[in-house]
């Protein structure tokens, strides 16, 4: 088999559907593309779980006037509290957080956020029992114990709030990967139509060299390239646009966030990308095959 003639049949046929091919480039592109944001966003997500439910803390915060008087927790009831917590076996560590102290760590939190710390006071803050346990799933046992004790305002745990986080990021990983699914299925219907078309138009040349001796495989064969060739294409076009679109908007967006999502860097692009391929070029290459078993008969 002639290389030089197979791979001169194949460029002839994109030329000759230049239209369609761009289409097909473009959908597979838009697939691949939110495919492989559905792919960063896992990976986001991984990375956070690994590094906020490690240091998940339960917060009982005080009432504003034991955040006021009791700046050391050394007056009840604050006192007993922190006693009772520090008994307590299912406690790893209890750290007692005044209100200056609140807002030292607020400020390093939201060092980013200019508008926020202008508009925070220490007094708006209150004091809190910061606590860290053997067992984070073990959390709603310190909301049932502690959170009608004199003192308490409130109790926070960190738990459920990742969880809601972390749910909330699932569900739009889940709505891109179904709108990666849709495209698929639209890039695959062109795929399908493309090498259709494209076999139309060479049949006569086809139907010669089926007579003069040629295997179904060598005629079929630039056709199947050709689907291939479009989705590694596309495949180039998606990775490009998603590091495009990590310096232009996703990285601006997340400095938003100040820090509390991690950032998407092109190490994760670069990870991503294989996967990217793999799928581009196994899906083109099976509507390809599939298309020509089905349609063409030469």
């Amino acid at each position: 088999m002639r290389a030089s003639f197979v791979f001169s049949e194949v460029f002839t046929g994109l030329r000759r559907n230049v239209t369609m091919t761009i289409a097909m480039i473009i959908t597979t592109a838009v697939s691949l593309g939110m495919l492989g944001g559905g792919l960063l966003i896992v990976r986001t997500i991984d990375k956070m779980s690994a590094a906020y439910r490690a240091d998940v803390e339960v917060s009982i915060f005080l009432t504003q006037d034991v955040s006021t008087n009791d700046k050391d927790c050394s007056q009840d009831p604050c006192r007993g509290l922190f006693q009772e917590l520090r008994s307590n076996a299912a406690v790893q560590t209890v750290v007692f957080e005044n209100r200056e102290q609140a807002y030292e760590r607020f400020k390093k939190i939201f060092q980013d956020n200019p508008i926020l710390l202008q508009s925070a006071r220490p007094e708006a803050l209150p004091a809190s029992l910061q606590i860290k346990l053997h067992d984070p799933s073990r959390s709603p046992i310190i909301n049932q114990e502690y959170g009608k004790r004199p003192g308490v305002d409130r109790i926070e745990d960190q738990q459920q709030f990742l969880n809601r986080f972390f749910g909330l990021l699932g569900a739009v990983r889940d709505s891109t990967f179904v709108i990666a699914l849709i495209q698929a299925l639209a890039a695959l219907l062109l795929i399908s139509n493309t090498v259709q078309i494209s076999a139309f138009t060479r049949r006569t040349e086809v139907g010669i060299m089926r007579l003069v001796g040629a295997t179904r495989w060598y005629t079929q064969l630039p056709f199947l390239l050709e689907a291939v060739m479009t989705g590694i294409v596309g495949w180039v076009c998606a990775v490009g646009g998603l590091v495009a679109l990590k310096y232009l908007f996703i990285d601006k967006i997340l400095s938003v966030a100040g820090g509390i999502i991690p950032p998407i860097e092109v190490l994760d692009v670069i990870v991503t990308s294989p996967w990217l391929l793999l799928a581009s070029i196994v899906i083109s290459a099976t509507t390809g095959y599939l298309t020509l078993r089905m349609y063409v008969r030469h």
